[in-house]
């Protein structure tokens, strides 16, 4: 299987080394949450992967949350339409 990866990563411009793909292996797993991976420091880049995609997914879930309660409380508040609009200049 490591064969049919280097001839299919020897045929993409530019190449790119198994060294660089453990370095990016090892950031990304850097800024993962550890609780997502367990205490094992030493996981598969497959499961590396997973855990990234749904780490991403849950933030972009909790940034659509946080932003419809931010539109809710903008709504209720009493500012004018001039300030809200800087609000939402700043946030975007």
């Amino acid at each position: 299987m490591s064969g049919r990866r280097s001839r299919s990563r020897q045929s993409m411009s530019p190449s790119i080394t198994d060294e660089q793909i453990n370095d990016l292996m090892v950031k990304l797993q850097a800024v993962l949450p550890e609780a997502r991976l367990g205490i094992n420091h030493r996981v598969s880049a497959a499961r590396v992967l997973q855990e990234t995609c749904s780490y991403l997914r849950s933030l972009h879930r909790e940034v659509d949350d946080l932003s419809e309660r931010l539109s809710e409380l903008l709504a209720m508040a009493d500012i004018s339409g001039a300030e809200a609009a800087i609000i939402r200049s700043l946030l975007m």
